[in-house]
């Protein structure tokens, strides 16, 4: 970004010189500290003994990585397509970022401009790939098992930690046992999903879809509160219309069976959350989890930044356990932390917010927490704990800016504060699908804490705590509506419209019967956050050492249940207050909020579950055993069905038939001509298929590629379309890729100013001079002609008679500007 460096194979090796050297100088001094220490395998180095003494451990992680990124990489190379959603936007990136000479990267839809978005995971990616020789539309793939893998081995490390800390006589130095029980924590975390892929079954089945009037129903419709809320003209009860999740509200496909088959059905369990208007308006709210995301391949911020999530978990354990010891004097107040450990969480949070922006609120608040919870451990809960918070909190956050600065000087963000939430709640079955994988294993494991440990707790005031928060977000919420209603009435009014309501006092009274009705929620979630805040206000080790098995039981569990806590706290925020964004709902709060509980509590969940296997006996066992089993098939439903779905079974049968016509074949160049198909069956870059079916297009875009960098022009069409192809397969910069797009990076479309227009005048005017003023305004180097170029009321001879035609094959030209 200073211009030290070029974005090339030098600078990248310059960097991984320095990071090399960085590893030297931290290793040598960690010796330095332990210089003169004996341990079991005498003299050794503190590293070689390490690896003596856990090299099973390690082979075991190796091992399992290998396996995670292989099953992945073979998932994607069963259908690596990069043409649908968001996809072309993440190869645009990569591509844009492997050609830009200097930093801040150039955005390749808007020439001119460097990226406005937090693509510090699209950096790792690019960097892999020139590292490696790989192809962008190679990388993104790669990337994409990569991340996996990491995320495999990453949430295993942590429940592995967790977990030895809490071993207890009876499974001591029984590391095959520790070994097995972490397993639980990939599985819950990267594979079971929400169980819209179970009900998808019950729906092909056909089961509970006859309407039938329930005694229990008419009964409800008798009380009075009830009435408030209930729609006379509903008469009878459907489970599916009940459930309301769209699509699954309609009748089954005919001739009835098991396998879903509906067009993009594992699409719609990252579509379970509805929120309706109160005048009856939908809106889609965005709920994916991680085994969705690897499944549609999805390479978003949220996605490239899972290990570094996983990393801030294990960051934060370590702070809590005191792992960072040491005392640090910054303006005259006293950290309990190295400069070692301080140093390193500044350099972690900044960089979330670089691979993710959205991630530096949870990072932070887990950090802070480990930090709190070590002063409350030993001292208690106090006024002093704020202090604490101010004291560790402030510098770290300025620290974390500025070893980033860079990326914040050209960064603009769509945020533009905080909006209220005042008539979408959550329905508690729609949060039910969303999360009951993990929420039964959570309860399981607060109720044994409550009755099998016997934790002691704050419970009246936990309560009060917890009924506190929900109703002051309540009141907040209401407060910002009041006052956007005072200081925007035009945009109150058109809300009220919208709603179906006459005006604040219409829509307080219509908005609470509704809140009312989707209490399930709120309930579901306070069930959670009363118990664990009851825990952690009683955490002080003097009260509950003599509860554990072990010195260091009682930390693995206050750990989990900070974890449960902010997880808790991230799905009840979204319940009353959003972050305003161009979406103008909540769509993107719930997204990411959610996929950050789905992180927090999978783990937490894994670690409860590990324990009650451990620790429950006889009958009680058995039978969390079943119910673990059947949770299970639940939560791996979605993956298994979901899998064969998006792969045509691996391409298995289409593999069989090839194999089977080249057996057949008599001619040699059929023969051949079949063996290449055979091995395009599976591929791991995208762009063999682009190949194939476009072979004209495919090797104007080889030729881009190698060609001298410059602006490339090319038809502008809107987002999620094939438009923009060339920038995003060549890196090269356009006038305008997808608009759409460009605005919500940017807040708008003054960046933009006339691209689009001007674009269409370049090919369609007749007149060279008007063109020719588009070409020096925009430096235009090459003009692109294709397909969907010549389909927009093409006037190419102008081109002929004044640029250098450098390329041609069949119905594509590329014209170059002297």
């Amino acid at each position: 970004s200073l211009g030290l460096s070029q974005n090339n194979a030098g600078g990248l090796l310059f960097g991984l010189l320095v990071l090399i050297g960085l590893s030297v100088w931290a290793y040598q001094s960690i010796e330095r500290r332990r210089r003169g220490e004996q341990d079991r395998f005498g003299n050794l180095s503190i590293l070689t003994s390490w690896i003596r003494h856990n090299r099973r451990l390690v082979l075991n992680v190796e091992i399992l990585f290998f396996i995670a990124f292989a099953f992945l990489a073979f998932v994607r190379a069963s259908n690596p397509e990069l043409t649908s959603a968001e996809k072309p936007m993440e190869l645009m990136f990569i591509n844009s970022i492997l050609r830009s000479p200097t930093f801040p990267p150039r955005d390749a839809w808007l020439s001119g401009y460097a990226i406005s978005y937090y693509y510090f995971g699209y950096v790792m990616t690019a960097m892999l790939a020139k590292l490696t020789g790989v192809p962008g539309s190679a990388a993104h793939n790669l990337m994409t098992a990569l991340i996996f893998a990491l995320g495999v081995i990453g949430s295993y490390g942590i429940l592995y930690n967790l977990l030895s800390l809490r071993q207890t006589s009876d499974i001591a130095n029984k590391s095959d046992l520790l070994t097995r029980r972490s397993f639980l924590a990939p599985i819950f975390f990267l594979l079971v999903s929400n169980i819209e892929g179970f009900l998808e079954i019950l729906h092909r089945l056909g089961l509970f879809w006859t309407d039938s009037t329930l005694t229990f129903w008419q009964w409800l419709r008798d009380i009075d509160v009830w009435n408030m809320i209930w729609r006379p003209e509903v008469t009878t009860f459907n489970f599916w219309t009940w459930l309301g999740i769209k699509d699954l509200n309609l009748p089954p496909a005919e001739p009835l069976g098991w396998i879903p088959e509906r067009y993009l059905w594992w699409w719609r369990a990252s579509r379970v959350i509805s929120d309706y208007a109160l005048g009856g308006g939908f809106k889609e709210i965005i709920d994916e989890f991680p085994f969705f995301s690897f499944l549609h391949a999805d390479l978003h911020p949220h996605v490239l930044a899972i290990p570094f999530g996983l990393l801030a978990i294990a960051a934060a354990l370590n702070l809590f356990l005191d792992g960072w010891r040491g005392e640090l004097n910054l303006f005259g107040f006293r950290i309990r932390i190295n400069l070692m450990g301080f140093a390193f969480l500044g350099l972690l949070l900044g960089g979330l917010a670089f691979l993710n922006t959205w991630d530096i609120l949870i990072a932070a608040a887990l950090v802070l927490g480990a930090y709190v919870l070590t002063r409350v451990m030993d001292s208690g809960w106090g006024w002093g704990r704020g202090e604490d918070i101010l004291v560790f909190g402030l510098p770290l956050g300025i620290l974390s800016v500025l070893l980033y600065l860079p990326f914040y000087v050209g960064f603009s963000s769509q945020l533009g504060g905080v909006l209220p939430n005042l008539v979408y709640p959550t329905r508690g079955a729609h949060l039910w699908v969303m999360f009951a994988p993990l929420l039964l294993p959570l309860y399981a494991y607060l109720i044994y804490l409550w009755r099998g440990e016997r934790l002691p707790g704050k419970w009246w005031r936990s309560i009060a705590y917890s009924l506190g928060l929900v109703l002051i977000l309540w009141s907040i919420s209401w407060l910002i509506g009041w006052f956007i209603e005072l200081t925007e009435p035009d945009l109150g009014a058109l809300f009220f419209q919208l709603q179906g309501v006459t005006g604040m006092g219409s829509l307080f009274v219509q908005a609470g019967q509704k809140r009312l009705l989707s209490i399930g929620s709120l309930i579901t979630l306070l069930v959670v956050l009363i118990p664990v805040l009851a825990f952690l206000i009683a955490a002080r080790k003097t009260q509950i050492k003599k509860n554990s098995d072990t010195n260091h039981s009682h930390e693995s569990n206050i750990f989990v249940l900070l974890l449960i806590t902010l997880g808790a706290l991230l799905l009840i925020g979204p319940e009353f207050l959003y972050l305003r964004d161009q979406f103008g709902t909540r769509i993107n709060t719930v997204f990411k909020f959610y996929y950050q509980t789905w992180m927090l509590w999978s783990l937490a969940a894994a670690f409860g579950v590990a324990t009650l296997i451990d620790k429950l006996k006889g009958f009680w066992n058995k039978t969390f055993g079943l119910l673990l089993f059947g949770l299970l098939l639940v939560g791996l439903t979605y993956p298994a069905f979901g899998l064969l779905n998006r792969t045509n079974n691996f391409n298995l049968e289409q593999a069989a038939a090839i194999r089977k016509s080249i057996r057949a074949a008599d001619d040699f160049f059929i023969r051949e001509a079949l063996r290449d198909e055979l091995a395009s069956v599976w591929t791991l870059d995208y762009f063999d298929k682009v190949q194939r079916q476009n072979p004209d297009e495919a090797a104007a875009i080889r030729w881009l590629q190698h060609a001298p960098d410059g602006v490339v022009a090319e038809a502008v069409g809107g987002s999620y379309s094939g438009y923009a192809r060339i920038s995003t397969y060549t890196g090269l910069p356009t006038l305008l890729g997808w608009p759409g797009h460009e605005s919500q990076w940017r807040g708008g479309h003054a960046e933009q100013g006339s691209r689009q227009g001007d674009v269409e005048t370049l090919y369609s005017t007749g007149n060279w001079e008007t063109a020719n003023q588009i070409i020096s305004r925009y430096d235009i180097r090459y003009v692109y002609v294709g397909e969907l170029e010549r389909a927009a009321s093409l006037q190419e001879e102008k081109f002929q008679r004044h640029l250098r035609l450098v390329f041609q094959q069949g119905n594509v030209a590329i014209y170059e500007v002297p």
